[in-house]
C-alpha cells in the first residue's frame, strides 16, 4: 500500500470532493443537472405508460375555442357545464386548472346597471324590466350558484415578486401560522397572489394553487403539497381534490397531518417532516414540503374529452360518469404548456391529473431529506474502497473493479427505486467511480509510465525488460546510488583474439564479436536475469543480484557461464560454414560483498561493481587458459550452488592476494552428470589429495589413468608436468599445495 500512496491519497481527495457535494457543502451544477437527467430517465424506462381511468381532463383544446370563442368563455357557458357535468353526466369531481379572477361583463348588465342608476334612474318601466332582467343577466351569480354545494374545486396562483399584488381571494390555509416553528424545512414562499372572485371561492367546495417547483432546468418534477404565504400553509389543486373527493364520500374534509420520524428533535438543520397524512393517504415530502410527481406515461396518457363536445352533448355518459374530472387546456395560446420529464412540451393540467392519480394510488416516490445521509454513506464506503482497491490491481483487474462497482451502485439505486420508491440521487456516485478509475489509469500511463521509462532509460542496458518492470512496480525500492551488496561476478573473454583478428576481414570481424555478444548477453540477461555491466573489447563482465535482489545468483551464474560454454558450440558451427576460426571463451565467477551503484567520473559514469571479489572473478577468467578449463569458480560461489557438480581445480593466491582460495571447475547440473564423469571426478579427487600430500608415485598413476581415460583433458597434462617437475625439484619445506600467480 505504501507504494500506492500517491494515488490513494487522490482517491479519498475525489472522494471528499463527492461527499461534500452530497453534504450540501457546496452545490456543483453539473452534478445536479446529471442527477435530473438520471431521474428522468429511471423516470421514463419504469413509468406504466397508462393513466387512472377514473380521471379524465375536461380540454379547452382549439376544437373549443373555434366553436364557442375565444377564452374565457361567458360564465353562463361555464354554468351550463356545471349542470351537464353533475346533473347529466353524473361526475364525482370538478376542479379547475384555470383561475376566475375577472368578473364576467358579458352579459350587458354593467350597461344597464349604468342607465338604471344614471340616465333611466325615474324611468318606473325601466326599472321594472330591469329588476327582472339583472337576475338572468349576473352570469357571475349564476356560475357561483351551480358551483354551490358541487364538489368543485378552484385553482388559483402565488407570484413570489416582492411587490407582489393580491388579487381577489384565496383560501383558508390548510395549516395556520406556527405550525411549523423551531423545524427548519424550507417551503416554498411567496410574496402575493391572484385568486378568484370572492363569490366563486363562498360557493365552491374548494380551492388548490397550481404552483408547480419548476428545477433550474425548467423541468417541473415536483408539487409543493405545503406552500408558504405570509406564515400559512396551502395546499396545492391537486391535494384539494383528493381531499375534497374524501369529504364527498366521508361528509367531513380530512385534516392535513405533518409526520415526523419518532424522537426526531424539534431543532436542527433536519426539518423531520417525512410525510403529510390526509385521510388514508401518506404523502412523501422531501425538505421543501414537496412531492414529486410520478408521471405515468408522456402526454395525452390521461382521457382527453374536448369541452365543446361536454356542451354539446357529443360525450358518451360512460366516459364521465363518476370520474375524476379536471378542466384545462391544451390549446398553445392559453399558454399553460410545460417542460416536464416524459416530454418537452407537457399540459400543466395532466400534471395535476398525474399527481392525483399518484396519490390515490399509494404511488409516489419518496425523497425525504434524510436521503442525503444515504448519499454520503454510499459515496463514502464505494469511493474508500476503490481508492483502497484500484492502486492495487492491475489496468484489467481495475477496470474490472471499477465496472463492478458501477453496476452495484445502478443495481442498488434501481432496486430502492422500484421496491422502495425511494428516490436516491446517482450521479455524484457514477461520476466519483468514473473520476477515480480515471485518475488511477491517468497516474499509471502518465506517471507510472514515465517511471518505468527512467528505469529503462537507467537500467535497460543492463538488465532484462521483465526486471526493469519489476522494478518499476516498486520505484523507490532501486536506486543508482552506490551501496553494499552480495553479488556474484562473471567475467568472459574470447582465446586468442588477436589472431582471429588478424584471420578476418575488419567487417567480418566486426560481424563475428557482434554475433558473439548478442548471443552471449543473450544469455546472461534474459535466460538468467543477470545484469550486464559492460563490454571490454571483446571481453563481458556481468553480474546478478542487483539492481534486483536474487537469492540464487551464485546458481545463475555458475549456470549462465555454462550455457555460455554451450553456446560456443552453436556459434562454431555458424562460424565453420562461413570459413571462419574456431571461437574459445574463459569464464570466471566469483561471489562476495561489494559496492554496486552509478559510479565514474564528471565525464563519464556506469552502474557498475567494485571491490575485491570483482576483481578475483577477473583474475579466476584469466586462469582459465592456463587449466585448460573453460570455467572457473571462486570457492564462495562453490559453496552457494547445492546442485551442481564442480571439479576443485587447485588451490592459488592470485596476484595482489595474500590469502590463498580454492578454485572449481563447474560440470554441471546433477542431474545432467551421467556416472562416467562421476567416476572420473572421485578419481580427480583422490588424486588432488595425493598431491597435496605429495605422495608422488599415487598422483603419477592417478594422473596415467585419467590421461588414458581423457586424453583432452589439459588439467591433467598441467598436473602430470608439476608432478614430474616436483620429482626433479622437491618443493619447499612447509609446501601447501597452493600455487601463487604473480600475473593477472
Amino acid at each position: 500500500m505504501k507504494q500506492h500512496i500517491v494515488r490513494i491519497l487522490l482517491g479519498l481527495a475525489i472522494t471528499l470532493l463527492f461527499i461534500g457535494h452530497a453534504a450540501r457543502v457546496y452545490r456543483v451544477g453539473l452534478i445536479d443537472q446529471l442527477d435530473s437527467i438520471i431521474y428522468d430517465t429511471r423516470l421514463k424506462l419504469t413509468m406504466p405508460r397508462e393513466g387512472d381511468p377514473r380521471i379524465v381532463i375536461l380540454d379547452i383544446d382549439e376544437k373549443s375555442l373555434g366553436e364557442i370563442g375565444r377564452w374565457p368563455w361567458s360564465r353562463n357557458v361555464m354554468a351550463r357545464l356545471m349542470d351537464k357535468l353533475f346533473d347529466q353526466y353524473r361526475v364525482a369531481l370538478v376542479g379547475f386548472d384555470v383561475v376566475w379572477a375577472e368578473r364576467d361583463t358579458s352579459s350587458g348588465m354593467d350597461v344597464l346597471d349604468a342607465l338604471a342608476q344614471k340616465e333611466l334612474k325615474d324611468a318606473a318601466g325601466f326599472q321594472t324590466t330591469y329588476q327582472k332582467l339583472r337576475q338572468r343577466l349576473d352570469f357571475d351569480g349564476i356560475f357561483a350558484a351551480s358551483i354551490k354545494g358541487r364538489p368543485v374545486v378552484l385553482g388559483y396562483y402565488f407570484n413570489g415578486d416582492e411587490k407582489a399584488v393580491k388579487v381577489n381571494a384565496i383560501p383558508e390555509a390548510v395549516l395556520p401560522k406556527g405550525t411549523f416553528t423551531g423545524r427548519n424545512i424550507a417551503f416554498a414562499r411567496w410574496h402575493g397572489y391572484t385568486g378568484n372572485l370572492p363569490i366563486y371561492l363562498k360557493n365552491a367546495a374548494a380551492a388548490g394553487h397550481f404552483n408547480p417547483l419548476v428545477d433550474d432546468d425548467g423541468v417541473s418534477r415536483r408539487v409543493p403539497m405545503l406552500l408558504e404565504y405570509d406564515g400559512a400553509y396551502y395546499e396545492p389543486l391537486s391535494l384539494a381534490m383528493v381531499r375534497t373527493l374524501i369529504a364527498r364520500e366521508k361528509g367531513a374534509f380530512p385534516t392535513v397531518e405533518p409526520i415526523y420520524p419518532p424522537d426526531q428533535p424539534l431543532s436542527g438543520k433536519y426539518g423531520g417532516m417525512e410525510w403529510i397524512k390526509v385521510g388514508p393517504f401518506d404523502i412523501p415530502v422531501d425538505e421543501e414540503a414537496a412531492a414529486l410527481v410520478p408521471y405515468a406515461g408522456p402526454k395525452a396518457t390521461f382521457a382527453y374529452v374536448s369541452l365543446v363536445d361536454v356542451l354539446n352533448d357529443r360525450v358518451k355518459p360512460e366516459q364521465l360518469t363518476g370520474k375524476i374530472a379536471i378542466v384545462g387546456t391544451t390549446a398553445p395560446g392559453l399558454l399553460d404548456l410545460r417542460s416536464a420529464p416524459v416530454d418537452a412540451v407537457f399540459p400543466g393540467v395532466e400534471i395535476h391529473a398525474n399527481m392525483i392519480a399518484g396519490i390515490l394510488a399509494h404511488n409516489l416516490k419518496q425523497r425525504p431529506a434524510y436521503v442525503i445521509g444515504a448519499e454520503v454513506f454510499l459515496l463514502l464506503i464505494g469511493g474508500v474502497t476503490l481508492s483502497l482497491l484500484i492502486p492495487m490491481l492491475s489496468a484489467l483487474w481495475a477496470t474490472a473493479a471499477a465496472a463492478i462497482g458501477l453496476v452495484l451502485i445502478i443495481a442498488f439505486n434501481l432496486a430502492v427505486w422500484t421496491g422502495a420508491d425511494m428516490v436516491l440521487p446517482l450521479a455524484a456516485s457514477i461520476l466519483m467511480i468514473a473520476f477515480v478509475y480515471t485518475m488511477n489509469m491517468a497516474y499509471g500511463y502518465f506517471v507510472e509510465s514515465r517511471s518505468k521509462r527512467q528505469f529503462t532509460e537507467l537500467f535497460g542496458q543492463y538488465v532484462p525488460p521483465e526486471l526493469v518492470d519489476r522494478m518499476a512496480a516498486n520505484p523507490e525500492k532501486y536506486t543508482m546510488e552506490p551501496k553494499a551488496v552480495e553479488l556474484t561476478i562473471l567475467f568472459s573473454d574470447v582465446r586468442g583474439f588477436t589472431t582471429i583478428s588478424e584471420a578476418l576481414k575488419p567487417e567480418e570481424l566486426r560481424e563475428y564479436i557482434n554475433e558473439y555478444l548478442t548471443d552471449m548477453s543473450g544469455i546472461i540477461r534474459s535466460k538468467y536475469n543477470g545484469t550486464l555491466d559492460k563490454y571490454i573489447g571483446d571481453a563481458i563482465m556481468a553480474f546478478w543480484g542487483a539492481p534486483v535482489e536474487d537469492p540464487q545468483h551464485a546458481r545463475n551464474g555458475v549456470l549462465a557461464g555454462l550455457a555460455m560454454q554451450k553456446e560456443c558450440e552453436v556459434l562454431n558451427a555458424k562460424f565453420a560454414a562461413k570459413g571462419w576460426p574456431t571461437l574459445k571463451i574463459g569464464v570466471g565467477l566469483n561471489s562476495g560483498n561489494v559496492r554496486v551503484g552509478d559510479m565514474g567520473s564528471q565525464v563519464r559514469r556506469a552502474y557498475t561493481a567494485m571491490g575485491d571479489a570483482v576483481n578475483v572473478a577477473s583474475r579466476l577468467e584469466g586462469r582459465t587458459k592456463h587449466y585448460g578449463v573453460g570455467i572457473l569458480v571462486g570457492e564462495s560461489t562453490r559453496k552457494a550452488i547445492k546442485d551442481v557438480v564442480f571439479r576443485e581445480v587447485d588451490r592459488i593466491k592470485v596476484k595482489g592476494k595474500h590469502e590463498a582460495v580454492a578454485i572449481y571447475e563447474p560440470i554441471g547440473l546433477e542431474s545432467d552428470v551421467d556416472a562416467q564423469a562421476h567416476e572420473e571426478l572421485r578419481l580427480w579427487s583422490k588424486t588432488l589429495r595425493a598431491y597435496r600430500a605429495q605422495q608422488w608415485d599415487q598422483v603419477d598413476v592417478n594422473l596415467v589413468n585419467l590421461q588414458r581415460m581423457f586424453p583432452g583433458r589439459a588439467l591433467y597434462a598441467l598436473y602430470a608436468d608439476r608432478v614430474a617437475g616436483f620429482c626433479r625439484t622437491p618443493p619447499p619445506e612447509g609446501w601447501d599445495g597452493i600455487t601463487a600467480f604473480d600475473e593477472k
